[in-house]
């Protein structure tokens, strides 16, 4: 008897596929480079439609846990990021209110460690995040490559700590809650604006002006958090 897809929500469904694979990658089941199963086999195994295993892994490749090559399959990154691999409990009393009190302390104080350490491949990866943002063709896609750029500079910070505070964030923003909130309130027109203040933080800090970048960075939370709640 054929298996019926499972009906839970669509990032509940996602996240199972995301642990699954962070996991495996965590205990050595997976080793750096190693192939992934195809979304085929990854839906059967878990009774969920491909849409949502796609979905998944593409998560997982915004984060830099994995790459995907056309005509090759799906391989675990050398240098697999955590992308918010925390236990549920950690995080999931984290409103998206606490959540944007929080970026905005913390992510303008990141100016300072990108420009001092970060190198030519971060830039690379901030301007690829940029990139696919600007070419998403949905909002959720838009959402998972917004998530990526954040990432991308915590990582361009070289400080351990830094990096896995952020990724608390970006667990958070993997919540159902966050979803929904940003799907009522992201138009084409904030996406467009959004995707310009990303290019202003990114160019400010490629010229090392650290200064300017926590201006643009400030900017942009604030006018996200206005977008959110109305202030």
């Amino acid at each position: 008897m054929t298996a019926t897809p499972n009906r839970m929500p669509p990032r509940e469904s996602t996240q199972r596929i995301r642990d699954f694979i962070i996991h495996a990658a965590t205990n050595g089941t997976l080793a750096p480079g190693a192939k992934l199963p195809t979304e085929r086999e990854l839906a059967k195994r878990f009774a969920l439609p491909r849409n949502a295993v796609r979905k998944a892994l593409s998560q997982l490749e915004a984060e830099g846990s994995i790459t995907r090559h056309v005509g090759r399959g799906t391989f675990l990154a050398n240098h697999t990021g955590t992308g918010g691999d925390f236990p549920a409990d950690s995080v999931s009393h984290t409103s998206p209110a606490e959540l944007m009190e929080a970026r905005l302390r913390l992510e303008p104080t990141l100016a300072e460690l990108v420009v001092t350490n970060a190198t030519q491949a971060d830039f690379d990866r901030m301007e690829m995040c940029l990139e696919k943002a600007e070419k998403a063709a949905t909002l959720d896609e838009f959402e998972l490559w917004d998530a990526a750029l954040h990432q991308a500079l915590a990582a361009a910070t070289h400080n351990r700590f830094v990096i896995r505070v952020l990724d608390m964030v970006t667990a958070v923003r993997h919540q159902s809650e966050w979803g929904k909130l940003k799907d009522r309130i992201v138009t084409p027109e904030r996406r467009l604006k959004y995707q310009e203040e990303h290019r202003d933080i990114v160019r400010a800090l490629k010229d090392r002006d650290a200064d300017r970048a926590r201006a643009f960075i400030v900017t942009h939370l604030q006018h996200a958090r206005r977008n959110l709640f109305g202030y």
